[in-house]
């Protein structure tokens, strides 16, 4: 298959291109930016011809959509650039898809849910109740997918970290190391999520489409959630952080979200139910602490 990533040069596009580095299929990894010691070829997803144009040439059997308007906080006083990347460049993705019989992975966010109060993990089937812009752009994106009746997958994540450029992860090993104390919040809970889960996840379900891609629809098509297994909040992340790091001298303390005014309301429980992408696909999902070990081992 030939396989178009965007936002390649992002924290999952770059592990997308390491996944790729053992698979037959021609990949076509693209990005707005380009990243040193990679090859990228650019494009802007709001141009629907532009999108049109590399399909046509590539011979794109499949996109797997990483790009997204990510900056939580800023999508409030910059909703018309995060609705333009989050809503409707999916949809231009979508429209190609379709017109080519081919299937989009879009990676959308647990930021979808968070305004109603559970404490149970969200399914897949729950109604979006987003508590900020980017939330809001996000599940507009969600929908606008569904309604051009493409061949989909659209997989919800959540806290994502990896190796590669600015995460929680990374932001704390550098705290840790540096600070004598740091307050972190507790009273935030999900699971933390390392990109090269999330893309050997994405290349399990390119290789389990493979056997369908002539087909008029996927049976598969819908919308699935993926995190690494188990629950914790910040806090706890932080300090495992610091413990699979070595940084023992830093006096990490609990303390409640409003102590970090945002103009954005976080999600308070987050968790995702992962039951249904791991029995429709056979997925094995890696427990928080052991992807955080080696994640940290890759970056030391």
């Amino acid at each position: 298959m030939n396989i178009l990533v965007t936002g390649a040069n992002g924290q999952l596009g770059n592990e997308i291109r390491l996944t790729a580095q053992t698979s037959t299929d021609k990949y076509v990894f693209t990005d707005v930016t380009e990243q040193e010691g990679v090859e990228t070829t650019r494009l802007d997803i709001t141009d629907l011809d532009a999108i049109r144009d590399i399909v046509a040439k590539e011979k794109i059997d499949a996109i797997v959509n990483c790009a997204a308007y990510t900056n939580v906080d800023a999508a409030e006083s910059n909703e018309q650039l995060a609705e333009l990347l989050n809503g409707k460049a999916p949809e231009n993705l979508a429209v190609a898809m379709k017109e080519v019989g081919g299937l989009l992975v879009h990676i959308s966010t647990d930021y979808v849910f968070g305004k109603e109060p559970y404490n149970t993990p969200c399914r897949e089937d729950q109604q979006g109740t987003p508590t900020g812009i980017y939330g809001q752009t996000k599940l507009h994106g969600e929908q606008n997918i569904l309604a051009q009746g493409c061949k989909h997958v659209i997989i919800r994540t959540a806290w994502l970290y990896s190796e590669f450029g600015k995460n929680f992860c990374k932001t704390m090993l550098n705290l840790t190391a540096t600070k004598p104390q740091l307050k972190v919040v507790f009273d935030q809970v999900g699971t933390p999520t390392y990109a090269l889960d999330l893309a050997k996840a994405i290349s399990a379900i390119l290789c389990d489409y493979r056997n369908e891609a002539t087909a008029e629809v996927y049976s598969k098509s819908g919308i699935y959630h993926f995190s690494n297994e188990g629950v914790c909040s910040w806090y706890d992340f932080t300090n495992m952080i610091a413990e699979y790091s070595g940084q023992t001298s830093c006096n990490i303390m609990p303390c409640h979200s409003n102590e970090f005014p945002s103009p954005v309301t976080r999600p308070s429980f987050s968790v995702l139910d992962k039951t249904k992408i791991k029995e429709t696909f056979g997925i094995k999902v890696p427990y928080w602490t052991d992807s955080l070990k080696v994640c940290i081992a890759n970056i030391s």
